[in-house]
């Protein structure tokens, strides 16, 4: 009985329509979250309190399926999103109004859009991929700054006379440069310099040679080559290992075998 529950819940857990559905009140949630900004008259106000509770018990309900199709339970917490939807879910049944904790549990409801990246295989790799590649990042922003802090000096000693708001010291020169790395109206700041440093062209192509093109190509590099590893290992995990391959063909020959003997 107990078996045959959970394999009931286990095929509708891994229902493509289901899942879908899931999706789809995750979309709902976020929607309602972002309505709940906006002055809403008293009857819409009321029709949110009854989808919030809605998604809140849809959420419970689906998060104890998932919880009852695991065949071995203590499996189910050893995966990070499994916590996090838990935690998410948990948080969420406080009661909004009237409560100590209604602040916790308004925001705790906005993170219930990143249930998406639970429900989403594709999404999971994305995330584990930026997990995955942030000690390698790590060198490479530790770079980055190195050469931020190098030019916003060079900068501040340089241009501190001309224009004390943007050049005044080596905190704000950091900061200038960066609205130069992303290209925010940063032409206006080279031509001021340059009316007195004619040569200033090169200070700003050289930052945003090392910055804009070569450093963000790095991290692009590292992202992409970590997601190729994790799509990978994904299509390897649902590919049939060798042993599999081989119990399987040992089964056929004995299913062949007592067929033989019956016959």
């Amino acid at each position: 009985m107990k078996n045959s529950i959970q394999n009931r819940l286990l095929r509708l857990k891994n229902n493509r329509a289901f899942e879908l559905f899931v999706v789809a009140v995750i979309i709902i949630s976020a929607l309602e979250i972002g309505a709940k900004t906006y002055n809403l008259p008293p009857f819409a106000i009321t029709l949110m309190s009854f989808l919030d509770v809605f998604i809140t018990l849809f959420f419970l309900f689906e998060i104890t399926i998932r919880f009852i199709a695991e065949p071995n339970k203590k499996d189910f917490f050893k995966s990070g999103w499994n916590i996090f939807d838990t935690m998410v879910v948990v948080i969420s049944l406080i009661p909004v109004q009237d409560s100590e904790m209604a602040l916790l549990a308004r925001l705790v409801r906005v993170f219930r859009v990143l249930r998406m990246v639970s429900v989403i295989p594709e999404l999971r790799i994305l995330i584990n991929s930026l997990i995955k590649a942030m000690p390698q990042l790590g060198y490479v922003i530790l770079l980055m700054f190195i050469i931020f802090y190098i030019y916003a000096a060079i900068g501040s000693y340089l241009f501190g006379s001309i224009n004390e708001v943007l050049w005044g010291n080596i905190a704000i020169s950091m900061l200038t440069l960066f609205r130069v790395m992303t290209f925010e109206d940063w032409t206006d700041i080279q031509y001021e310099t340059m009316e007195v440093y004619p040569f200033s062209w090169i200070f700003y192509m050289t930052f945003i040679f090392f910055t804009a093109f070569a450093f963000l190509n790095m991290v692009i590099g590292i992202v992409v080559g970590v997601m190729d590893e994790e799509h990978r290992k994904a299509r390897t995990e649902k590919e049939p290992s060798m042993t599999d391959l081989k119990n399987e063909i040992e089964e056929l020959k004995g299913l062949v075998k007592k067929l033989a003997e019956k016959s």
